[in-house]
């Protein structure tokens, strides 16, 4: 019964979180991220065209301990049953994914892409309906799309026809080192169900006894911003796709928010990826606040085990609809036109992202990679206690968290809208004024969608 029950709970998180919005990130870094990872390879730079085995794949994704790990595990998944199968995951940060695609799809020469390539969920759609000739329709592959949550698959589906394979969950979880909140006298459950005034409060104290502050992010980039706005189920676009910032009163909140975070010191800003998992791994910071893959990186400090536990993240204050959930990040795999095997592709993607419990059993405790693969629901590892998580349950946690993430609606220039809006934030955050902003923000964008 317990599993069952555990089934139903994935099934549903993965509905609230896929509706909600990811990896993504968004701009995520891993997982669900975007600009995770620095530019190298697990294998040499071949693309998929130039592979020498009729039974090898490359594919290219971000995050070696997420999306680059869960790749290479199902490779030995597949070679269980495959001997001769050969995988090669070329490390390939997410801003290049769109730049190579870009550049090959407007070029007409596709030959320089890979069998396979990850997608951030956000931009599927456009990248799709933009370049239909570079993607293989999956729909007739003998991928059973039924195993997965309609909202997840709808971030790939165009037209009635399927081009993805989903991957990963993006629910946010708010992350704390708990020695350091011991040292300033709270516990994770005084950071539990609070809003973002209680949430600086409490920053502001733990900063001034301990010299950590509870966040880090990105410099330039809109995360923060993003994840706040679902949480209350707000959006950049209006019903019929058309930019709201302009007298969004949710989104001057949140401007508000990020600013008074970052005026008080409880939110400090970094150059890159790497220096923002470097200021959760060094103790720098207390906290984070991220998609659920963000566990992934926490877990790379091995010394650290046991001192961390996860919560939910502040609601706003004084917004209607407002919750202490969200979704940040989420991919999905899809198989490009330049595929020299695609009967071998589409196989090894339903053996394994869509078609093997036993992987999503190995990568989870590592990656913290929960399935949108409902079947693995019925696994006794997401009920197993985490160690490096203070012995906590967090994967059931987790999914609990993404059945209660509002929806909203992200919009086919979703990227477009959260650059102007991470441009406005960093104006704000040196003096400018938020209503100005805003605008600026979406004549932006306006003028983006008039090309």
């Amino acid at each position: 019964m317990k599993k069952k029950v555990l089934s139903l709970m994935l099934v549903a998180s993965m509905a609230a979180s896929l509706l909600a919005g990811c990896g993504g990130s968004d701009e995520g870094q891993s997982g669900g991220g975007e600009t995770g990872g620095t530019a190298g390879t697990t294998g040499t730079e071949a693309a998929g065209g130039e592979t020498a085995s009729g039974e090898k794949l490359t594919v290219w994704c971000w995050d070696p301990a997420f999306n680059i790990y869960s790749m290479e595990e199902a490779g030995k998944v597949y070679q269980q049953t495959h001997p001769d199968f050969e995988l090669e995951v070329v490390e390939t940060p997410w801003q290049d994914v769109q730049t190579k695609l870009t550049t090959a799809a407007t070029s007409g020469d596709l030959s320089t892409l890979p069998d396979i390539i990850l997608m951030q969920d956000n931009a599927f759609q456009k990248n799709v309906i933009s370049y239909p000739d570079a993607f293989l329709d999956l729909t007739s592959s003998g991928i059973d799309y039924s195993q997965f949550a309609a909202g997840k698959v709808a971030y790939s589906t165009v037209e009635g026809k399927n081009y993805g394979v989903p991957f990963d969950n993006g629910a946010v979880i708010a992350c704390y080192r708990t020695d350091i909140l011991e040292q300033a006298g709270y516990t994770v459950d005084d950071l539990t169900d609070i809003d973002w005034d209680r949430y600086i409060e409490i920053g502001k104290d733990v900063l001034d006894k301990t010299g950590k502050p509870l966040l880090s992010c990105q410099a330039g980039e809109s995360d923060v911003i993003m994840m706040m706005l679902q949480s209350a189920g707000a959006s950049l676009f209006d019903a019929d796709g058309n930019p709201n910032m302009v007298g969004n009163d949710v989104l001057v909140k949140i401007m508000e928010t990020y600013a008074a975070l970052k005026t008080s010191g409880v939110l400090i800003e970094v150059n890159d990826w790497d220096q923002y998992v470097g200021s959760i791994t060094s103790e720098t910071v207390a906290g984070t606040i991220n998609g659920c893959w963000i566990m992934a990186s926490i877990q790379t400090a091995e010394d650290q085990s046991g001192k961390w536990a996860i919560t939910n993240m502040p609601s706003l204050v004084g917004v209607d609809g407002a919750t202490n959930y969200s979704n940040n990040g989420g991919s999905s795999w899809a198989v490009t036109a330049n595929c020299q095997n695609p009967e071998l592709a589409y196989d090894f993607l339903a053996s394994t992202f869509a078609g093997s419990v036993e992987f999503y059993e190995t990568i989870l405790p590592s990656s913290g990679a929960l399935a949108t693969y409902a079947p693995a629901g019925d696994s006794d590892v997401y009920n197993q206690p985490s160690e490096f998580f203070g012995g906590e349950p967090v994967f059931a946690k987790i999914v609990e968290f993404s059945t209660k993430i509002p929806s909203n609606n992200t919009g086919v220039y979703y990227y477009e809208a959260r650059d102007a809006i991470a441009t406005a934030i960093t104006n704000v955050v040196a003096g400018s004024d938020i209503d100005a902003e805003l605008q600026t923000a979406q004549d932006t964008v306006e003028f983006q969608m008039a090309q």
